[in-house]
């Protein structure tokens, strides 16, 4: 973990400005800096998707928030000596939450063209690579073997699947559904021959139903990253902090540690990634 002098230091470089860091920090705050906000606070307020898992995973009966991202969040609030504040929300609303100031940081976006227009984004967290839960009697092996039309393709409509399977298998048969559940009840009813999911999405799901459909890892294998998303602002101190810490932590183990541990609320143990995966 970071220690409270690392932690220091690593703020200091941050702040950057003078060697003053006191004066530095101040002229931060009057300008309304993300990061000296959240320091006056004293709280960091994150976004979270209720029905996330194994991101984020709310409780029904009133206990804690569980998820990966929830317990990165809680190291990175602790490190801060701050208190977690987690703002309920949706992934299609994160952008907009941290554009109107309802949430400090998001977990979990992929930096898309579009989002990079409109909000910065962290280095990568995790990589991710694209996979397709498909039908038994699906053969392919190759996205070169997806891009025909006889496939049937399901993806949650403007999501990293979709861009995905729109970039690199443009020949097949895309059904563009509302969500990802959408292109899984279409999956399970034979409407698609196969859902294209991100690695840890599509273990999750077979770890819930086995029977599903069978995990293909379509070669040339294509990665994605999860990232973390920031409100864009003139100063970028919070945003390189944030991304520093991440880069320290992901470093150190503490992230692929707190990813796999969290992979059990969905039934998914190490063991269960193809050999040779790496977060």
């Amino acid at each position: 973990m970071i220690t409270r002098r690392t932690f220091s230091k690593l703020l200091g470089a941050t702040v950057i400005g003078t060697s003053t860091g006191l004066a530095s920090m101040a002229a931060s705050a009057a300008a309304g800096s993300s990061l000296e906000r959240i320091k006056a606070s004293g709280v960091l307020r994150i976004g979270a998707i209720p029905d996330g898992a194994p991101y984020y995973q709310k409780s029904l009966t009133g206990g804690p928030w569980r998820g990966f991202y929830i317990d990165i969040c809680q190291q990175l609030a602790d490190d801060l000596g701050i208190r977690l504040s987690i703002v309920e929300t949706t992934w299609g609303n994160s952008v907009l939450d941290l554009q109107t100031q309802k949430s400090d940081v998001f977990f979990g976006l992929n930096p898309t063209p579009e989002r990079q227009k409109v909000i910065d984004f962290s280095g990568p967290v995790f990589k991710n690579s694209f996979t397709f839960i498909a039908r038994k009697s699906v053969t392919a092996k190759s996205w070169d073997d997806f891009n025909n039309a006889d496939m049937r393709i399901g993806v949650d409509a403007g999501s990293s699947h979709d861009s995905a399977v729109t970039r690199l298998a443009p020949n097949a048969t895309v059904s563009r559904l509302k969500t990802a559940s959408d292109a899984t009840a279409a999956l399970q009813s034979g409407r698609v021959d196969a859902q294209c999911l991100v690695m840890v999405l599509a273990l999750a799901l077979r770890a819930k139903n086995p029977a599903i459909g069978e995990l293909i890892v379509p070669t040339p294998v294509s990665f994605t990253t999860s990232n973390a998303g920031f409100r864009r602002e003139e100063d970028t101190s919070w945003r390189d902090f944030v991304d520093n810490w991440i880069t320290a932590h992901r470093d150190n183990g503490f992230i692929k540690a707190t990813i796999m541990r969290n992979m059990e609320l969905v039934g998914v143990t190490q063991k269960d990634f193809p050999s040779g995966f790496e977060i």
